[in-house]
């Protein structure tokens, strides 16, 4: 998804089901966006298998975290060639991790291994 795209998906998957003319104005408060322009967004991301707009109630077919989970994996292959400690290693630049994050990272990586 592009980033617009990814912004307004956000707002249906923070507000579903959300009715289309409720989307309509949280679209122009949160995005800025006119009618006009939510909807063609939400047409076309509808025809892509995202969203649903059922009798102007619109809910979403993919989950947040499996957008989330797609887009992530996208980054690392096409920024670091599939290389996740790459990967880390520029997200990080330099960054301390407190202990807790630490810690998670750890268990996670664990977790991954299993």
């Amino acid at each position: 998804m592009f980033d617009a795209e990814y912004k307004f998906a956000c707002l249906i998957w923070d507000n579903e089901p959300i009715n289309s003319t409720d989307l309509v104005k949280l679209s122009q408060a949160k995005l800025g966006w006119k009618k006009s322009t939510t909807y063609t967004v939400l047409r076309k991301l509808c025809e892509r298998g995202i969203l649903r707009n059922d009798e102007a109630t619109v809910t979403a077919i993919v989950k947040k975290t499996d957008a989330q989970k797609y887009e992530s994996q996208t980054v690392v292959e096409k920024a670091f060639s599939g290389s996740l400690p790459q990967f880390l290693t520029a997200f990080l630049g330099g960054k301390k991790l407190s202990e807790d994050e630490a810690e998670e990272l750890k268990r996670i990586i664990e977790e991954a291994t299993r």
